[in-house]
């Protein structure tokens, strides 16, 4: 566990080592800043492979300048009992480079979910880190959760974490997105997994809707198997 969680750290850094390189090398071209807002409308809430809830609404706003981004994003299911959540994200890519910390909050029903609660066994916030890179026809990301209620192994820190391998492509005229993810440990953060598993095995086919010259209505369907937990979900969503 030590050199693996070491080897997470040293991509970090040569993350880190990449992004002062970039930033440097944008510093000499024109950049642009842009924002942009949108939300969606999702039949199930289905995160790597759990469920997370039922009908939500997933607003989203972001900001990015010379590849540096800082986003929001939150759940929120129609049923009272479903699961809340609110996560902010600072992240930076290049080319098909990117590296980022997100700080996921989840309000679980019953559970101790003040905001600004932030020691070990009293907060409702998980960090994690990603570094991944974006071939075109294939995307590989990492992502270890390093602080907050980052789940356990037999009593002690698990570092959970989660690798994607994810592959869009075109069909019938709609664009697919076929993903496998796995958990590489045990950890009690991802239901049921008691050592590496493969826990999301999903497949999204989308297409856009255009409404008027100005504004399209993404459509898209999603079908998810956890071959962990024996679970399968197919949901729909909107997105604006």
């Amino acid at each position: 566990m030590k050199t693996c969680i070491k080897k997470i750290l040293l991509a970090c850094a040569l993350g880190c080592v990449c992004f002062g390189t970039a930033m440097a090398q944008e510093s000499s071209s024109e950049s642009k800043f842009t924002t942009s807002v949108g939300g969606d409308i999702v039949s199930s809430y289905i995160w790597r492979g759990q469920n997370l809830g039922g009908v939500s609404l997933q607003p989203s706003i972001s900001m990015e300048y010379a590849g540096l981004s800082l986003s929001g994003w939150g759940s929120v299911g129609i049923d009272g009992n479903d699961t809340k959540e609110f996560d902010l994200t600072l992240g930076y890519g290049i080319g098909g480079f990117s590296v980022s910390i997100t700080d996921y909050w989840f309000a679980f029903p019953g559970a101790i979910n003040q905001y600004f609660h932030y020691g070990k066994d009293v907060t409702a916030h998980v960090f994690e880190g990603q570094i991944g890179y974006d071939f075109g026809f294939l995307a590989l990301n990492w992502y270890t959760n390093f602080a907050g209620a980052m789940g356990s192994k037999d009593g002690k820190d698990a570092y959970s974490s989660y690798f994607s391998i994810a592959a869009p492509f075109e069909f019938g005229g709609l664009d697919w997105e076929a993903e496998l993810g796995f958990v590489p440990w045990k950890t009690d953060f991802y239901a049921e997994v008691d050592g590496f598993s493969l826990s999301n095995v999903s497949l999204k086919a989308s297409k856009a809707l255009k409404i008027s010259d100005d504004f399209d209505l993404g459509v898209y369907t999603q079908t998810v198997w956890n071959p962990t937990s024996e679970g399968a979900y197919i949901l729909v969503g909107f997105s604006f």
